[in-house]
Order: structure tokens, then C-alpha cells, then sequence
């Protein structure tokens, strides 16, 4: 095994940065006083040693935009048939970068993009929640591989975060932290977004965080990109008021296109009847557009159909409808996000800015998701699929409120990662891993509306953006020495007047779940899991393929049994690369947790309300099929009491004119034969499983209450799905009740206990 070794720029480019800077951002120790001191003031000479980092004379601002499985073939900029004129003019006005790869999941494409490492060196080597105990995979990111933010704060810049972070820890997601691992914990001055260690919110009622404090749900009923998009511009205003002279960096990391897919009403009737011609027309239009466009090499045609794909005229008029639908909700939520980045875009126009400042907008993290599978309702056997159509066409006309969840088909999925095969978590093939990336900067691009071919990956915008800013890596940032990143600069493409330069990365490794491929000078060789369908027939597929990209774009033409000793060449330097960097051990993904990992679901929970009166436990981890209690510890309360006592977005357990109500968002309830005490009770919700049905028995003060026998395996789900004490969050599971429905007597606590 290669280890790395610490960066020490102090004899070199480092030694440059530490002598006219003395004073950092985070690690900033009392200089030495240059002046005299003496017993009057007379005798005295002050000095004022510069305690702080100043830019580089004229350094632009940054801004990084990062969005969510979104698809090559997705925006009008990279001949998509989504509207997107805010990227068309970054575009036109910037550089396009056809050539640009990720890590093919969201937490591993952060983890490459914040550090400058590839994802296993960085120990993201899937997501940041699977742990296993080793260096690749633990999802702790070193301290000693500083963040793009604490690179430039040492530099002298203002750093801002708004949006997806994805990058703590799972288990420090919570109301204890620790934070050091948070954003304004790794160089952000300011954080606005997602709990750090969340992959995926509801975009009408997301679980905010201002720095590390959460925030209430918005009283104006915005959308989640719209809030995001007002932060970022309040961040810049303040910021600019303060401190005109200072750049600024911008990280803004939208949930867009992550399901599910929320959006205004105007914006999905914009697309109304647009998508009815299917999946295959739309490719068909993309691939055209993309060729027109010189985006993708001539001669590229669209790749072989993956073959989890169903034909759209094999549907039936139920399902294309449906369909059609949820593409227009998708292009909708895309374009509402292009309409809030260009409310951000317009902003440091106005302020004088935009000139001087660098914007680098990466189309994804990741290709399209294909893990909506045939119906968009994710895994499911025949008879599911039917009854999810139908109940799907029911919520037609109002597709993409907060009361739907909508994601779509692997056929759309399919279509906007044209021309690429597969998708998301895919790491062998281009869909999982190939996005279109603009780089604007009116300053520094000589020209204007070209398309940059040079290969790319994630890992390389940090030290690109180092270059471009001249600004310079820390030898030690905040104590910790740093290591050298892993990522190398295509500065020279970017302010090249034309493209032709030379590539500047020679090979990268991919790895996910086991699919693993090698790229190296321009050869790609493949070697999948074996398995490449989450569907409920999955085919095998072990072989190994042999591409070259610089004459096939889109990996149409296997070229292994042609080519065995290159195969074998790159499948050496794939052995080299995985020890390198921390990717052995291989896992599938669905690999048991590690039973050494030392945090095991704890089998009670306290959840204590405080003086608020509600509570919540984020990332509880579930119940996982087994039986569970809930309780609500009531100190004041009776038979006029009202309001949640305990919440999910699966389940309530309320209480209506006194008397306790558990019901679920799937339409069943439970009513206790009884009011509550006056004064001090406590309800109990007991939930035990036969086969696929879930029994819930009511208790109050251990007096049984009522049960009910529930058609589905009620379970308690984990992640990022927060229980909330004493009021409800986002959407309420029935019309008893409008949100938050605080209780309007006094909780002490709430308890969950799972069977062991």
C-alpha cells in the first residue's frame, strides 16, 4: 500500500503563503508584538500585526454550484429539453465541459468536490451513513485534507454554505453534535441548508439548519430552492456591506433533482403535454440537439436500451399518462431551480460583481436515478405496480404539492442521461458518473460559449479553483498538517482561448458497490457486481468491457476480447489505484452492518421537550421490523387537551377533544375508548408484527385503550425521518388536524423502546 504523505509546503509554495500571511482564519495563535513598550506613552511605539488573511490582490469570488441527480441530457445547456436559460447564458458566456465525471452518489461526489481527494481517501466510500471499520469506508473526513472553504478562509475569503452538505457523519447529525465536522466547523463562515448528515429532504418541509441550530418551517409556505436562493443572496448582501474589499466563496447545493420532486404548480404546467411522445422520443430530440450543439462528438448515436427499460408504446394509457406527469413535475422542479440560481446570478450583477467573479456549475453529483424503477414507486412486484399507478393518477392535478411524492420511471431516468447507459450508483458505466459542467468568469475566459472535450473529474474543481484564484493550499490548516489533494487543475483549459490543451488527468478510478471501473488515457475498462438491476428479475452481467472514449463517446463498442492485454493492463493499474486510495475491501452495498461498528441501535430512547414543549430525535435509526413502543410522558394535561403528542410522517399519535388518536398517513386510525386524566398520564402506542400486518394497541396509564389491526408491517422508519414530540412536522397524516398541532397541555417527555 502507497500511504500518502503529508503536504509540508513550508519549504516551498507554502513557505510563501505562511511568511505574508502570519495569522490564519481558524488557528490563529497572538502574534509577536514588533513595536516598543515603555513607561509612557512618549516612550512607546505600538505596532499592528495583521491578524487575519488577506486575497490575493483582484482574486474573484467563488461560486460553486452543485446539483442533485440531475443527468447529462437534462438542460437546454447540454441539449436537454428542460428549460434552463440561467445555465444557457453561463454557458453561452462561460465554458462547457463535456467530459466531466463524479463519484456516482451524492455523499462521495461531495466528499471529492469539498476535499480535492477521491471519496475512498476521503472515507466516503459509498455514503456517509454506511460505516464500516475501515479507512475507506468509516465516513469520517480527515481533518488533515482541508476543505475548499478552510482553504480559502486561510486565504482570506468569506465562505458561505447554502443547501445540501451531505458531508457529516451520520451519527453526528444530532441535537449533541459533536460539530467539528459540521460545515462552519470545516471552513464555512455561515451554513444554511440540510442537516449536515441528511442526503435528502422534502423540498415543501425541509428540516433546516441555520449553522448548527435547526429552524422553524417557513410561516410564508416557500419552497425549499426558493428559501435556499434568499439566504444565499441575504449572505452575499451582508457580507459585501461589511466587507466590500473581501471575495467571497458560495457553495450552494440545491436538493434539486433529488426525489421527490417538488415544485410550484406554475412551473410543471409550463411542461403540460411536452413528455407524451415517452422516453425514447425525448433522447431521440436530446441526442440531436446535443450533436447540433457540438456537445457530444459527431457521429455518437444513442447506446443500446438498458435493459430494465420498458418500451413507452408497450404501456398502457394509464401509465403513460402517469408518466408524462411526472416528467413535467421533474422539468418543472429543474426549471424553478434554474429561475432561483439566476435570482442569485442577477444579484452580484447588480451589486458590480459578476465580472469578477468565477462560477463553476456542476449539472450533478451523480447521473439521473434509475432507482425509481418501473413505476417510479421504487421497487415493487406486478400487483404493486398497478394499484401505485392507480393511486398515483389520482393526485394528477396537483402533482408536486407536499402532499405527493413524486419521482419517476428508469425509463426517464434512462432518457435524461442521453447518451449514456444506466444511472446513479452505477460507477462502471458513464450514466452513473458523467455530468456536463459550465465554468463562467468574464475575467479569465477568452472563450466565449466553447466546449471543453479534456477528461475531468470531481476531484479536480478544488485545485482548478486554487489555481484560477491564486490563492495557494496551507501547509497546516487550524493545526493539522494537510496532505497534497489527489485532484490536478484544468486552469489551463479554462483560460485557454481555445481547447487545445492538452489533457491534464491521466487516471481515475471508480468504485461503488462493488461496480468498480478504470479510466486511463483515454480507455475505460469495466468490471461489474454482477448485478446491475434493483428490479425484481435482475440479469446478471460479469463480464468485463473494454472501451475506448476517444472514439466511442458513449460506450457502444466493447472492445475486451479485442483488446485482452490491455484489459489486463488496466485491470493491474485498478489493483494499484484501489490500495492507493482505500477502496479495498469491495462491498456490494447491501453488505450486513459490520457487526464491530460500536454504536448499535440503542433499544430505548428519552426524548425530552425542554421548556418548548416539543422535542424531536433526528437520524433515529429505526425499528427494523422488530416490535416497538411509543409513550408520551404527559405533565399537564386532560380531557380539554388537544394537539401531537408523537409524530412521523408515516404515523400520529394525537389527541382530539381529550381523548388519544393514533392513526397513520394510510388512512387507518385508532380512537381510545377514553379521555385522558387530568393532570399527569402517559400514552403508550404498542406495535407488534404478524407476517406483513402490524397490530397497534392504545394504552393510557398502562390501562388498555383499543387496538387495531393495520393491513401493513408498521414499521418505525430511520434516516433522516425525525420523531417529533409534541407536535407535527411537514404535512399531517389526516384532515383531523392541521400542522404543527402543538399540544396544548404539557409533555415531560417521549420514549420509543425496541424489542431486542
Amino acid at each position: 500500500m502507497d500511504n500518502k504523505k503529508y503536504l509540508f509546503r513550508g519549504l516551498a509554495a507554502g513557505s510563501a503563503l505562511l511568511a505574508t500571511v502570519p495569522a490564519w482564519g481558524q488557528y490563529s495563535p497572538t502574534p509577536p508584538f514588533t513595536g516598543k513598550i515603555g513607561k509612557t506613552v512618549a516612550e512607546t511605539q505600538t505596532a499592528y500585526p495583521q491578524r487575519n488573511p488577506k486575497a490575493p490582490k483582484g482574486a474573484p469570488n467563488v461560486v460553486w454550484i452543485l446539483l442533485d441527480d440531475t443527468g447529462f441530457g437534462v438542460s437546454s445547456a447540454f441539449g436537454g429539453l428542460v428549460e434552463t436559460p440561467t445555465f444557457e447564458y453561463l454557458a453561452q458566456q462561460g465554458l462547457r465541459f463535456n467530459n466531466f465525471h463524479t463519484a456516482s452518489i451524492s455523499a462521495a461526489t461531495r466528499a471529492c468536490l469539498l476535499t480535492g481527494h477521491n471519496h475512498h481517501s476521503a472515507h466516503t466510500g459509498r455514503f456517509n451513513d454506511d460505516h464500516y471499520g475501515t479507512p475507506g469506508y468509516d465516513t469520517y473526513f480527515p481533518m488533515e485534507q482541508g476543505t475548499v472553504a478552510e482553504v480559502l478562509r486561510e486565504n482570506g475569503y468569506a465562505t458561505l454554505c447554502v443547501g445540501k452538505y451531505n458531508g457529516a457523519p451520520h451519527e453526528n447529525g444530532s441535537n449533541a453534535g459533536p460539530f467539528n465536522r459540521w460545515p462552519t466547523n470545516r471552513g464555512f463562515d455561515h451554513y444554511y441548508g440540510f442537516n449536515p448528515a441528511s442526503g435528502a429532504e422534502d423540498q415543501w418541509h425541509p428540516m433546516m439548519y441555520r449553522d448548527t441550530h435547526r429552524e422553524p418551517d417557513d410561516s410564508l409556505g416557500q419552497l425549499c430552492i426558493t428559501r435556499l436562493a434568499n439566504e444565499a443572496i441575504n449572505y452575499i448582501a451582508d457580507q459585501q456591506s461589511a466587507a466590500p474589499g473581501q471575495p467571497f466563496f458560495l457553495y450552494f447545493a440545491p436538493g434539486t433533482a433529488h426525489t421527490p420532486f417538488h415544485t410550484s404548480q406554475e412551473w410543471t404546467d409550463k411542461y403540460k403535454g411536452k413528455f407524451d411522445a415517452g422516453w425514447e422520443a425525448y433522447a431521440r430530440q436530446t441526442l440531436k440537439n446535443q450533436l447540433a450543439q457540438g456537445i457530444v462528438p459527431k457521429g455518437t448515436k444513442l447506446p443500446i436500451v438498458n435493459k430494465d427499460v420498458q418500451e413507452w408504446k408497450s404501456l398502457s394509457d394509464d401509465e403513460r399518462r402517469l408518466y408524462a406527469r411526472q416528467m413535467e413535475v421533474f422539468a418543472g422542479f429543474v426549471s424553478q431551480c434554474d429561475y432561483e440560481i439566476g435570482r442569485i446570478v442577477d444579484f452580484i450583477r447588480d451589486i458590480g460583481q459578476l465580472d469578477n467573479t468565477l462560477i463553476i456549475l456542476a449539472m450533478g453529483d451523480n447521473g439521473a436515478s434509475g432507482e425509481g424503477c418501473h413505476t417510479g414507486g421504487r421497487e415493487l412486484n406486478e400487483q404493486q405496480e398497478k394499484k401505485f399507478v392507480a393511486q398515483e393518477l389520482k393526485k394528477l392535478d396537483h402533482y408536486g404539492d407536499e402532499t405527493t411524492q413524486p419521482f419517476y420511471p428508469t425509463g426517464w431516468a434512462q432518457a435524461c442521461n442521453t447518451p449514456f447507459r444506466y444511472y446513479k450508483k452505477w460507477a462502471d458505466y458513464e450514466g452513473g458518473t458523467h455530468d456536463g459542467l459550465i465554468v463562467f468568469w468574464p475575467n479569465g475566459i477568452k472563450e466565449k460559449g466553447g466546449v471543453r472535450t479534456q477528461y475531468a473529474h470531481v476531484t479536480d474543481v478544488l485545485p482548478t479553483t486554487v489555481e484560477l484564484t491564486g490563492t495557494k493550499f496551507p501547509a497546516v490548516i487550524n493545526g493539522y498538517p494537510q496532505e497534497q489533494v489527489e485532484g490536478t487543475s484544468f486552469a489551463k483549459a479554462v483560460t485557454s482561448p481555445n481547447n487545445n490543451v492538452a489533457e491534464h488527468k491521466h487516471i481515475q478510478y471508480y468504485e461503488l458497490n462493488s461496480s468498480y471501473a478504470l479510466y486511463k488515457d483515454g480507455w475505460k475498462v469495466q468490471f461489474p457486481n454482477g448485478q446491475v438491476s434493483n428490479l425484481r428479475k435482475p440479469y446478471p452481467d460479469t463480464e468485463v468491457h473494454l472501451y475506448n472514449l476517444r472514439e466511442d463517446f458513449n460506450e457502444s463498442r466493447d472492445l475486451a476480447k479485442k483488446y485482452p492485454e490491455k484489459v489486463k493492463e488496466l485491470l493491474a493499474d485498478f489493483d494499484k489505484e484501489a490500495w492507493k486510495y482505500n477502496v479495498y475491501p469491495l462491498k456490494s452495498g447491501k453488505d450486513k452492518i459490520d457487526p464491530n461498528y460500536p454504536n448499535p441501535q440503542r433499544p430505548h430512547y428519552d426524548i425530552y421537550v425542554g421548556a418548548r414543549n416539543y422535542g424531536e430525535y433526528p437520524y433515529f435509526d429505526g425499528s427494523q421490523g422488530k416490535p416497538y413502543t411509543i409513550a408520551v410522558h404527559i405533565a399537564e394535561g386532560g380531557p380539554q387537551s388537544n394537539g401531537v403528542l408523537m409524530s412521523q410522517k408515516d404515523f400520529a399519535l394525537y389527541v382530539l377533544n381529550g381523548v388519544p388518536v393514533y392513526a397513520t398517513s394510510g388512512g387507518k386510525k385508532l380512537v381510545a375508548n377514553r379521555v385522558l386524566p387530568q393532570g399527569k398520564s402517559v400514552v403508550k402506542a404498542k406495535a407488534t408484527h404478524q407476517g406483513k400486518q402490524t397490530t397497534i394497541e392504545l394504552f393510557i396509564d398502562d390501562e388498555p385503550a383499543g387496538s387495531i389491526q393495520l393491513p401493513q408491517k408498521m414499521n418505525l422508519p430511520g434516516k433522516s425521518n425525525h420523531i417529533q414530540v409534541g407536535r407535527q412536522w411537514g404535512v399531517p397524516v389526516n384532515k383531523d388536524y392541521k400542522s404543527p398541532f402543538t399540544f396544548t397541555g404539557k409533555i415531560f417527555k417521549g420514549t420509543v423502546d425496541i424489542a431486542q
